[in-house]
Formats: structure tokens, C-alpha cells, sequence
């Protein structure tokens, strides 16, 4: 057999992807036609979890629109700053734009950076926002920016888009650096007069798998919020206000132990993101293509 060494290189890789992501997947579908507990046997209970979701299930609703909202803003609002970012550092010298990417990327690899939001946006006197309105005047008392339902979910979206610039982010950069330095010269001989120039022309044809990559992971990063949601907000948010639908599947997993319902949701939450992934490919095929 040929390229025996590349196969066996392959092993590892495949092997993790069928028990870690393939198996839960066919698992997942299973148990959503059935009824499981984690502690009896799984009774078979057919289209009910799923005419429950629908039918039912009103909090589920409340967690689809908190979670489309964060998809259709955060999102694109990410997507846009990781590329923004990684285009503005990609000037700087090497050691700069090490130390700034860092800065960038830190927040994505750490929970301990809640704790900053939580001080800023704490419901005391003592917190940094409240503090300061009400030293210059504007409040006269303290908002509770974390529990209030008008304030929290806008402010899980502007930390969940602070904490975006993670994997999209890094290839972004390698990106930039993929391109040859020569195709900037031959356009600026061609008439490419400036940098506005130089990113429509130039940078964004040369970047299309990058780009492609980063939309994915952005859409995977937006629809599968949780741990910033039960940080800032609590789990579960006053009257489900800062929801998702991740949460949702935590919720009667692991606190109702209604196995089947979660997985249900997990697999309509699995096949909402592969269509909503089907759509973004499409659009980013259709730019390509009258690129």
C-alpha cells in the first residue's frame, strides 16, 4: 500500500474525530426519540421530546431568540474586529505584533478575565460603572447591570465579542503573513494608490480560505455561548434573560437529568448551526466567485 507513513499519520486524528464528535453526534440522535435519566434504562418515547420543544417548552423559545440575536450581531461583529485587528497588527514589527496578538488572543484562553466584567459592571456602589455615574451625577443609584434583564443581555454580547478574538483570530494573522510580499508591488505598478486599494484588490482574494475558516468558527463560537452567560449572569439569568440555548441543554442535562429532552435540543441546536455554516459558505462562494 502506498503512503503507508501519511495513513498512519492520519490514524490519530481520525480516530479522536469518530469517538469524540461522530459517535456523540449518532448517540445524541438516538436518545432524542427516547426517554433517559442517565440512571434507568432509555424507554423509547418517539417525536415527544421534540413536539415538547416546540409545543411546550416556552423557555426553549426564550433561548432560540437569545441565541439567534447573539449570532446574527456577535457574529459579524466579531468576525469584522478579528479581521480588523489582525490587518491593523499585521503592520507592526515582529516583536510588537507578538506581544499584541497576545494581548488580543489572552482573553479567549481564560475564565479568570470575567471576574474583570464582574467588577466593572458589579450592582454596588463599589463597582467601577456605578461608581463612576454616580460620582459624576448621572445615576443616583446603583443599576444592576448584571441582573437587570434590560441591561445584561447587551452586555453578555459586548464580552462575548471582546472574548471572540480566538482561533479566527490566529488565522487571520497567518493569513496576512501567507501573502507574498511581491503582489503588493506588482499592484502598486498596476495602480493600487492605497491600503483601501491594497485590502479589496490585493489582501481579501488572497485570504479566501482564511476568511472562510474564521467565518466558521465565529458561527461555532456565537451559537455555542454558556460559560460567559452563567458568569456574568447567573444560571439560571433573572426570567431567562440571558438564556441560550447551550444553557438550555445544561439545564435538563445536568440539573433535571432529563437526558433525552437535552439531547433533542442538542441535535435541533446541531442542525441549526449546520445550516446557518451552509448558508455563510454559500455567500462567502458567491463573493469569491465575482471576486
Amino acid at each position: 500500500m502506498k503512503d503507508k507513513a501519511l495513513y498512519f499519520m492520519v490514524i490519530p486524528y481520525f480516530a479522536l474525530f469518530v469517538f469524540m464528535i461522530v459517535l456523540p453526534i449518532l448517540a445524541s440522535l438516538a436518545l432524542s426519540f427516547t426517554y433517559f435519566n442517565g440512571f434507568e434504562p432509555a424507554q423509547f418515547s418517539g417525536l415527544s421530546n421534540y413536539i415538547s420543544m416546540f409545543l411546550d417548552d416556552d423557555v426553549f423559545f426564550i433561548a432560540l431568540r437569545n441565541t439567534l440575536a447573539m449570532a446574527l450581531i456577535t457574529g459579524p461583529l466579531s468576525y469584522f474586529f478579528c479581521f480588523i485587528l489582525a490587518w491593523f497588527i499585521n503592520d507592526f514589527s515582529s516583536g510588537v505584533r507578538v506581544f499584541l496578538t497576545f494581548i488580543f488572543y489572552a482573553p479567549s484562553l481564560s475564565s479568570a478575565v470575567f471576574f474583570v466584567w464582574v467588577f466593572l459592571f458589579s450592582g454596588d456602589a463599589y463597582g467601577f460603572i456605578n461608581g463612576s455615574l454616580m460620582n459624576i451625577g448621572i445615576i443616583n443609584e446603583p443599576i444592576q447591570w448584571l441582573t437587570d434583564p434590560k441591561y445584561n443581555f447587551t452586555i453578555l454580547m459586548i464580552v462575548q465579542v471582546w472574548m471572540s478574538l480566538g482561533t479566527g483570530f490566529l488565522a487571520f494573522i497567518a493569513g496576512f503573513h501567507s501573502i507574498d510580499c511581491s503582489l503588493y508591488e506588482a499592484g502598486s505598478i498596476d495602480g493600487v494608490r492605497n491600503r483601501f486599494q491594497e485590502l479589496i484588490y490585493i489582501t481579501l482574494p488572497m485570504m479566501k480560505p482564511q476568511l472562510v475558516f474564521g467565518a466558521v468558527m465565529q458561527i461555532s463560537a456565537s451559537f455555542a455561548v454558556s460559560t460567559v452567560s452563567m458568569a456574568l449572569c447567573g444560571f439560571p439569568s433573572p426570567n431567562y434573560s440571558a438564556h441560550t440555548i447551550v444553557l438550555h441543554i445544561m439545564d435538563f442535562a445536568m440539573i433535571r437529568y432529563d437526558m433525552g429532552y437535552a439531547c433533542a435540543v442538542s441535535v435541533f441546536l446541531f442542525v441549526l448551526t449546520l445550516l446557518v455554516k451552509r448558508g455563510v459558505d454559500l455567500v462567502m462562494r458567491y463573493i469569491n466567485d465575482e471576486a
